[in-house]
């Protein structure tokens, strides 16, 4: 529902009885609400106005307190309708960029964004890998291991690094090795994938026959890497500790399901995945989510981009009482900071 059914007093109150809860953890009484509402309204009043918020589904009674609290359609009303957004101002902003230099390694970039938005938020963060609408072979590089095996190493798309060791039937000296990865890089580099695989085919009989057989394994590591890429994206998760602060989680079993989702990440891969396919910003409050498992969580998340494509989403899963005005803004400057830093490292 909208603001359209309520009153401009009872927006006001239900905007204020929301802040105070997310403020203070505690069912809000009328006295609270006549103290910190600007309207001159009498107790009385007050209680009628939460009744009528209440049969509309908006705030709950607990058992054990004559206060009410927010439901999940409260906070979907508060957010999309009361909820006034302040921009970061240019200290904070400037702050969060530093964090983001793109120097170093992708999966170091995005592991300090990951936590930037834990430690920022005091929320649990997270950052799926990039999905690349095109893995392109840059480098290849081959390293003899002990037992007959080779270390291949394969840069994909400028910054991502996959390693495979390969078995071999013989040993093969750092001579053929660096012999097959100049082969490689000749004839390969700047390639798609998919194409390198059907090109190391057709093209074996060109190789001398004493790199042959490294060639049909560094073709087989290669179809691995393709497998990896079409896969469903990782993510990278700080911060979830921060959740045990709230009350909403002192549920040690319900805390302990969390955390097993979170090592799973199936369910929240899933949902990140819907917002990758979503334009803009997220918020899924409780239920919202279609899990029956985050039914105390908001989970916000924002896409981010390099070169114009999305290609992965950042956000922060935390209590349905979280600080939205502060914590959407975060989230959504910090996919475009480490968008703009994945545009920079091309």
């Amino acid at each position: 529902m909208g603001t359209g059914e309520l009153s401009e007093r009872a927006q006001h109150l239900l905007k204020t009885l929301i802040e105070c809860y997310i403020r203070d953890g505690q069912p809000v009484g009328s006295r609270t609400l006549s103290h910190h509402s600007v309207l001159d309204l009498s107790p009385a009043t007050i209680r009628n106005v939460m009744a009528d918020l209440e049969d509309l589904g908006l705030v709950s009674t607990p058992h054990t307190s004559a206060g009410r609290k927010p439901t999940a359609q409260g906070y979907r009303v508060f957010v999309n309708s009361l909820l006034k957004v302040q921009p970061l101002d240019s200290g904070e902003v400037l702050h969060l960029q530093r964090q983001l230099d793109p120097q170093g390694s992708l999966p170091d970039l995005l592991g300090r964004a990951s936590k930037l938005l834990s430690g920022v938020t005091r929320l649990a963060g997270l950052v799926t890998l990039p999905r690349w609408d095109q893995a392109l072979l840059q480098h290849v590089e081959f390293l003899s291991l002990s037992d007959n095996r080779v270390l291949a190493i394969f840069v994909i798309n400028d910054s991502e690094v996959q390693n495979h060791v390969i078995r071999t039937e013989r040993h093969f000296t750092a001579s053929e090795l660096e012999q097959a990865a100049n082969y490689l890089n000749t004839h390969f580099a700047g390639k798609e994938l998919q194409e390198v695989r059907r090109g190391l085919v057709a093209s074996m009989h060109d190789a001398k026959e004493t790199v042959n057989v490294l060639m049909q394994a560094a073709m087989e590591a290669a179809e691995k890497v393709i497998d990896s890429e079409q896969k469903q994206p990782d993510y990278v998760l700080a911060g979830q500790t921060n959740l045990m602060g709230f009350a909403e989680f002192s549920n040690l079993e319900r805390l302990r399901q969390l955390f097993d989702a979170f090592a799973e990440k199936r369910d929240i891969l899933h949902l990140l995945d819907q917002c990758l396919h979503s334009d803009g910003m997220q918020i899924f409050i409780g239920d919202e989510s279609g899990y029956e498992l985050f039914g105390d969580c908001s989970v916000i998340t924002a896409p981010y981009r390099s070169e114009g494509k999305v290609v992965g989403v950042l956000g922060v899963i935390g209590p349905t009482r979280m600080a939205y005005e502060r914590v959407i803004p975060i989230v959504d400057i910090t996919a475009k900071l480490l968008g703009a830093a994945l545009n920079s490292r091309q």
